[in-house]
């Protein structure tokens, strides 16, 4: 179980769905205004392989993500929290997605997420005065229990489907005014 907060949040979940490679769940809450659109996604992932789940409470929310996590059909499941998890409740997860061997990512309010998350991720846009798309974003590794922490620019290229993760040289974070 892996955990993403910030304002690129969702596209980084889309991401992760596309890396995932197969068919992937979305739980988010049955309140919001706001709602997934599949076909949307189409330059990252095929929409017919995306199963959308719409609970009433986040307490169905993870009995659904962890029933979904546990079942080896699934190669990624997102689920938008909107309330803190506690140790128990991520920890359950993690066991379903280990037992399912299976993908899982919580998308979380920043400032907010579960001791038990293998890592979480904070995502933000990056304007990009020399291209006129808008998928420049920067990625900061910001909790890993297995590793150290991280940043990155990255972008997503439509054609190629693959995402870039290399910065431009000279502007990796602590590089400036390094010499080459």
């Amino acid at each position: 179980m892996h955990e993403v907060c910030g304002p690129s949040a969702l596209s980084f979940a889309a991401i992760a769905l596309s890396a995932a490679q197969g068919s992937a769940l979305w739980v988010s809450k049955n309140w919001s205004r706001e709602e997934l659109y599949p076909v949307g996604l189409s330059s990252l992932l095929d929409p017919t392989h995306l199963l959308l789940a719409r609970p009433g409470n986040q307490a169905d929310g993870l009995a659904v993500a962890e029933e979904a996590l546990r079942n080896e059909a699934l190669s990624c499941v997102v689920i938008e929290i909107t309330q803190p998890l506690d140790l128990r409740e991520g920890r359950r997860l993690q066991l379903a997605a280990r037992v399912g061997n299976t993908t899982g990512l919580c998308i979380v309010p920043e400032g907010m997420g579960s001791n038990a998350a293998e890592t979480r991720w904070h995502t933000s846009p990056v304007f990009d005065p020399d291209r006129e798309d808008s998928t420049l974003m920067h990625w900061s590794i910001i909790k890993n229990k297995k590793g150290t922490n991280g940043a990155w620019n990255v972008r997503w290229d439509p054609q190629t489907r693959r995402l870039h993760v290399v910065s431009p040289v000279g502007e990796r974070p602590g590089s400036k005014g390094a010499s080459g």
